[in-house]
């Protein structure tokens, strides 16, 4: 018979052994980051000079919102979302030198030049008037989107407290001002005498905008956070909720996927228009996750980009596309587990936390990988961010992989080092040096204060989810206390070796105010990427590229005819969907889209961006793929030199002069 400490040793073996795998695996994911000298180095490529962003004066501000009685305890988490920015071409100049800015200050959605460039046009303020509104409600983002055809870029508002307004343009050239809008419902709503809304009480933190059915137009995909509840309401009855779940949330507000139908433009004393049919394109069953951002990418080939759904509570979803004309409808595909992957690390099982969603080419194979950003807060939620890498051979490898439910995506965040960085946000990939490799910058941060709470988020995020539903259950989040406050931005730069390294510090970009929203433009077309974010409670900031080192470049304005009439207006609308894949002389193979806005608050402008990288100057060669304003679809290789180019997308692609 055993002595009784051999006894204790042998009960004890199959500790030590999960002990000595915990510590090996460990090791094995926390790869050696890039020295000091390493990053010195690195940071040389890029260079970024702040410049304010000029805003109205006189906007009164606070420091956080008013809520419901039910959330009073917590409504520092309540205030925590709602910073974002978008840039594009809005005043019909030919550069996406224009911003519009939600700034949780003030509440308001701002409208305003882009430092340093033409823009002759004052900064304003867009709301919704004469179209009902209330005090409990906020807005959440902008989204650029020509939604009528008629060449302008009209904006996408959404809210907490009722559904999106749609800031129509009028054709019109001339400095901006808010007269050169027509707020409209993007749902029709019942006419209110007393100017108070009453409609649904959507509360929406991503919109995406895409051709999703294939007829030549933008479709809008509307996914809400919390239930259509009174959220923001200091004096509406407590019958909110939270989520039931942090895994396997149901119960949040729902998607919502609108078919374009119709669309006029202004003429005489005629309103621009547009109309929109809510669809059934998503199983319910998938589609009241706690969605915080959202992103469309074509995998197959068809031109029908296929949808995924970062969500905050509940699995992230993604769909193929699988819509005809008229009928837009999406399937739920799903990554393969392997022998050795953690579930949370496949694509549709994550535990919970996807706070935002980027498709681009990050492998530099011609393929669209995508960058989900999370909760990595060291000793505090840590899981990591989620970088799928495409593993189909080829569009046609994707497509059969996805029509038998599966997803073509391996997880390799830990491998590139891009795994950890703090409580996530938005984040968006570009060539900020012109190499013809993508960075990737990614906001930061939840509620900054004085008292760190995170211990308390960290035990309701371990107890019973029967708890979690109540909001009496969630922990004090009240200003003055801190969660995650003083994480920074992050600016991820490849090393060289498939991994990357955080270069934020060396940037200058290291400011400890949480960030939200990012968004990214060549804002004066001297062919380097400029960056902005937008700060929750804290001023935006304008970074421009001032790098004197960046390579060559082409970059793509990509139009379709107008669809609508339109005097002395832009030169087209932009070829939603369009993909191009551009191959320089060596081989090297990149794909970039025209992104009709995805993310969680930030948006990027239209432009289709590629750095050359060793290339240099050297002519390349560029396959568009497209669908015209009929939804024909066309392919077509064109040879182009370095620099700006406009092209016209008809049945041919033509370069005109904008």
């Amino acid at each position: 018979m055993p002595s009784q400490p051999v006894g204790v040793l042998r009960r004890l073996i199959p500790a030590f052994a999960v002990l000595v795998l915990i510590v090996g695996f460990y090791g094995a994911a926390r790869l050696p980051e890039a020295s000091a000298d390493t990053r010195a180095s690195m940071a040389k490529r890029y260079q970024f000079t702040e410049m304010p962003i000029a805003l109205p004066p006189g906007l009164p501000m606070k420091t956080v919102r008013e809520v419901n009685p039910a959330y009073e305890h917590i409504k520092s988490w309540i205030s925590s979302v709602g910073a974002a920015i978008a840039v594009n071409d809005l005043d019909g100049g030919g550069v996406a030198n224009d911003i519009c800015l939600v700034d949780t200050r003030t509440d308001s959605v701002v409208v305003t030049p882009a430092p340093g460039s033409t823009g002759t046009y004052q900064p304003f303020v867009l709301t919704p008037s004469p179209l009902p509104s209330g005090p409990a409600i906020a807005p959440m983002g902008c989204t650029p989107a020509d939604l009528n055809g008629d060449g302008w870029n009209d904006l996408i508002v959404y809210y907490w407290g009722r559904t999106p307004v749609l800031f129509l343009k009028k054709p019109e050239p001339g400095p901006l001002s808010a007269a050169s809008y027509t707020p409209t419902e993007l749902v029709p709503q019942a006419v209110t005498t007393d100017g108070l809304y009453r409609g649904p009480l959507w509360n929406t933190n991503a919109v995406a905008v895409a051709d999703f059915d294939g007829d030549g137009h933008p479709d809008v995909g509307v996914f809400n956070y919390f239930p259509e509840t009174q959220v923001l309401d200091p004096h509406a009855p407590p019958n909110v909720s939270m989520n039931h779940s942090m895994s396997h949330a149901r119960n949040a507000g729902g998607a919502h996927v609108l078919r374009w139908t119709g669309a006029t433009g202004a003429t005489g004393a005629t309103q621009p228009s547009v109309q929109f049919q809510e669809q059934p394109a998503i199983d319910p069953a998938y589609a009241s996750g706690w969605t915080l951002a959202s992103a469309s990418a074509d995998l197959d080939g068809d031109l029908l980009p296929e949808l995924y759904l970062a969500n905050d509570f509940g699995h992230d979803r993604f769909f193929r596309n699988v819509s005809t004309r008229g009928n837009i409808k999406f399937d739920l595909v799903e990554g393969e587990r392997g022998a050795f992957d953690p579930k949370s690390l496949v694509m549709g099982h994550d535990s919970f936390k996807g706070m935002s969603i980027e498709f681009g080419d990050l492998s530099g194979n011609g393929r669209f990988d995508a960058f989900v950003s999370n909760i990595t807060e060291s000793w505090g939620l840590e899981e990591s961010n989620l970088v799928w890498r495409n593993t189909a051979a080829s569009p046609e490898d994707a497509k059969a992989s996805m029509a038998k439910g599966v997803a073509p995506y391996k997880n390799v965040a830990a491998e590139t080092n891009l795994a950890w960085v703090g409580w996530g946000w938005d984040a968006k990939m570009a060539d900020f040096d012109n190499s013809g490799h993508l960075a990737v910058v990614q906001a930061c941060g939840f509620v900054k204060g004085e008292i760190n709470r995170f211990n308390w988020l960290q035990e309701l995020a371990m107890s019973n989810d029967l708890m979690l539903q109540n909001p009496e259950m969630w922990p004090k989040a009240v200003p003055g206390d801190d969660i995650a406050g003083e994480n920074e931005l992050a600016f991820w730069a490849p090393e060289g070796n498939g991994r990357y390294a955080n270069l934020n510090a060396e940037l200058g970009l290291a400011v400890p105010i949480p960030t939200r929203g990012v968004g990214v433009a060549d804002v004066d077309g001297d062919g380097g990427q400029d960056l902005m974010v937008a700060r929750q409670w804290g001023e935006p900031a304008f970074y421009k590229n001032t790098a004197g080192n960046r390579g060559a470049y082409v970059g793509l304005r990509l139009y379709r005819p107008a669809t609508t009439e339109s005097t002395d207006g832009p030169i087209g609308t932009p070829a939603y969907g369009a993909v191009v894949r551009l191959t320089t002389a060596d081989g090297h193979t990149q794909l970039a889209q025209l992104d009709g806005g995805g993310g969680h608050s930030g948006k990027r402008s239209f432009d289709v961006f590629f750095g050359l990288g060793e290339q240099g100057s050297q002519p390349v060669k560029a396959e568009i793929s497209w669908r015209d304003t009929s939804g024909a679809t066309h392919r077509q290789t064109v040879q182009l030199t370095s620099g700006w180019h406009d092209l016209m997308l008809t049945d041919q692609a033509r370069e005109v002069t904008a």
